[in-house]
């Protein structure tokens, strides 16, 4: 016996360490102090903070991964990894500094993870972050042939005067969206049962499109505390929980955001869900972002467009957030 028979190949884990570590260094900025393959990755806090506060964020990309592995696209979901922790920071006003991976699987495939890994330096490069670091962990016992699993880690910096947590919103608020790239990557164990493989060919919709990746924020939310510092009083990524959930996570006492749905348009595959499913409103409001990714919640009128889009108003009332 040796360590490959019993499952584990030290070689392949080597290998795919060469394959990622161009990509990987792609991303670092002159504040990662040792490049891949050390124990630990030392990062220097940018100057200029008076009172730096850390933030920290982890996810992972849920039963999307089960689409991609069918179809051998794993890049995809490599930035669906990145966005998912780096759109969570970005809510308190952070910028983010660093990313750090985890993968656990059956088998290690040396080309699977450098797939995977150009997806996640990909995200990284969008997001002006540093991919620090990661862990390959190949379980066959504990994972099925094929199988493996995905999370993210990411570290952001705000100054502590700056920070946002939702508790300057008050009624007059103006509430504005920023639009999804689509599903994003919650409610797939929803979208997998209805949108099989056969059943988008039946209904002429591109299987593939399920992959779309998660937008990322973080240059359009910067801009935006750049542009108005002191006027976002709030901000909520629409994850799993919809709007309704994830505003409420961010509203103060006293305060209810109306959402007017009829302000944005709805993207085509939350259609094909309802109708293909016989979904209720309501269920698929509470799933799935269904159009808007990110919720700005500002003191002043902000500069409108087709990627910022008046969708509601903070008033008085009980502490939360209704879809009108």
């Amino acid at each position: 016996m040796d360590y490959k028979a019993s499952g584990v190949d030290i070689s392949a884990g080597n290998r795919a360490v060469e394959l990622i570590k161009n990509d990987v260094q792609r991303t670092h900025s002159p504040h990662v102090l040792k490049s891949i393959g050390g124990f630990a990755a030392p990062f220097e806090l940018p100057e200029g903070y008076r009172q730096p506060v850390l933030v920290s964020c982890t996810d992972g990309v849920g039963t999307k991964l089960k689409i991609a592995l069918e179809l051998g696209r794993l890049n995809t979901v490599g930035i669906d990894l990145v966005a998912m922790c780096v759109n969570d920071l970005i809510c308190c006003g952070a910028k983010p500094l660093f990313f750090l991976d985890y993968i656990a699987c059956h088998k290690l495939v040396p080309e699977q993870m450098a797939s995977l890994i150009s997806g996640m330096t990909a995200g990284c490069l969008e997001a002006g972050c540093s991919l620090v670091g990661g862990e390959m962990a190949e379980m066959n016992d504990l994972y099925r042939p094929g199988d493996f699993d995905l999370a993210g880690f990411s570290v952001g910096v705000v100054e502590k005067s700056s920070m946002i947590d939702g508790s300057r919103i008050c009624p007059g608020h103006y509430v504005y969206g920023i639009p999804s790239s689509g599903l994003h990557s919650n409610g797939f164990s929803l979208v997998r049962s209805i949108l099989t493989r056969d059943v988008c060919e039946e209904n002429d919709i591109e299987y593939e499109s399920l992959l779309k990746p998660t937008r990322i924020y973080v240059k359009e939310i910067m801009a935006l505390l750049k542009l108005r510092p002191y006027h976002i009083t709030g901000i909520a990524h629409i994850t799993g929980g919809g709007i309704v959930e994830n505003v409420t996570r961010i509203v103060p006492q006293g305060c209810h955001i109306e959402i007017e749905q009829e302000s944005w348009n709805v993207p085509l595959v939350f259609e094909q869900i309802q109708t293909i499913g016989r979904i209720s409103p309501g269920e698929m409001g509470r799933v799935f972002n269904m159009g808007i990714g990110m919720i700005v919640v500002a003191s002043d009128r902000l500069p409108e467009s087709d990627d910022l889009i008046r969708i509601g108003t903070v008033v008085p009332g009980i502490k939360g957030a209704t879809v009108l």
